[in-house]
C-alpha cells in the first residue's frame, strides 16, 4: 500500500520540519521526492553539517540578523539536498522517468488547480518533485475533516501525494511507499525570490544535464 499521509506520524514529521512560519494564503516552493531517493548517510552528513552551522550562528548573532542567517543556511542546506537528489538519480529509485507515471503527477497537480492552489510553476524530475502554488485564493471547505484540517499545506500534500502514490503504484506495478513522508516546502517572501525560485525549478532538468533548454523538457509547465 502507498504511504498513507493521514496517519498520525505524517503529521508528527510535517510540524518537526516546519521552523519556519507558515500562513495561509501564501506563495509555496515544495519539493518532494520519491522514497528512498537519498541514502541515509548523505542526509546525515547534510544535517550534521547544518546543524554545526546553525550553532556557529545562534552564538554569533541574535535577532533579526540570527534569523536571517539562519534563513540563509536553511536555503544552503536545500540547494546541497537538492544537488545530491539529481547526482543519486541513477542509483536511487527513478520511477518518475517512466512517462506514465510522470503523467500521473502532472494530472493529479492539475486537478487541485484552481481548487485548492493556483498554479504557479512545476518540474516532474525522475526522482522528485518542485512545485511553486498560490494559495492565496483558495481555502479548505468549512465541511472539511481529517488530521490535516489545521495545516491547508499538510492537507494539498496529502491529496497530491496520496492519490498520485496509489496511481502510480498501480500502473508500475508496485507496492510500498511511493513518495518519501516528508517534504521540503518554503514561503516565498517577495517578488524578486518568486522569481528566482521559478528559473530555479524550470533549470533543474539543464542543471542535471538532461536537456539544454529548460522548455525541452516534457514535465515542465511555468504558467502564463
Amino acid at each position: 500500500m502507498p504511504y498513507d499521509e493521514t496517519r498520525s506520524e505524517f503529521i508528527a514529521a510535517y510540524k518537526r520540519k516546519l521552523p519556519h512560519w507558515i500562513p495561509e494564503g501564501a506563495t509555496f516552493f515544495i519539493t518532494f521526492r520519491l522514497a528512498n531517493s537519498l541514502p541515509a548517510h548523505i542526509i546525515q552528513k547534510l544535517e550534521a553539517e547544518r546543524e554545526h552551522q546553525k550553532q556557529f550562528v545562534r552564538a554569533k548573532c541574535s535577532g533579526a540578523q540570527q534569523s536571517e542567517e539562519l534563513y540563509k543556511l536553511d536555503k544552503k542546506y536545500f540547494g546541497q539536498f537538492d544537488t545530491w537528489l539529481d547526482k543519486c538519480v541513477e542509483e536511487s529509485p527513478h520511477w518518475l522517468a517512466d512517462e506514465r507515471a510522470a503523467q500521473i503527477v502532472t494530472d493529479e497537480i492539475d486537478r487541485l488547480n484552481g481548487v485548492r492552489y493556483s498554479l504557479v510553476a512545476y518540474c516532474i524530475m525522475p526522482n522528485h518533485v518542485h512545485l511553486v502554488i498560490n494559495t492565496a485564493e483558495h481555502t479548505v471547505e468549512p465541511a472539511h475533516t481529517g488530521v490535516t484540517q489545521k495545516y491547508p499545506l499538510a492537507d494539498i500534500l496529502k491529496l497530491l501525494k496520496g492519490r498520485s502514490a496509489r496511481f502510480c503504484n498501480q500502473i508500475l506495478s508496485k507496492s510500498g511507499p511511493f513518495w518519501q513522508a516528508e517534504s521540503y516546502d518554503h514561503v516565498i517572501r517577495n517578488q524578486k525570490e518568486l522569481e528566482n525560485i521559478i528559473w530555479y525549478t524550470l533549470w533543474n532538468p539543464v542543471k542535471a544535464g538532461l536537456v539544454e533548454q529548460w522548455d525541452d523538457w516534457k514535465y515542465t509547465y511555468l504558467s502564463e
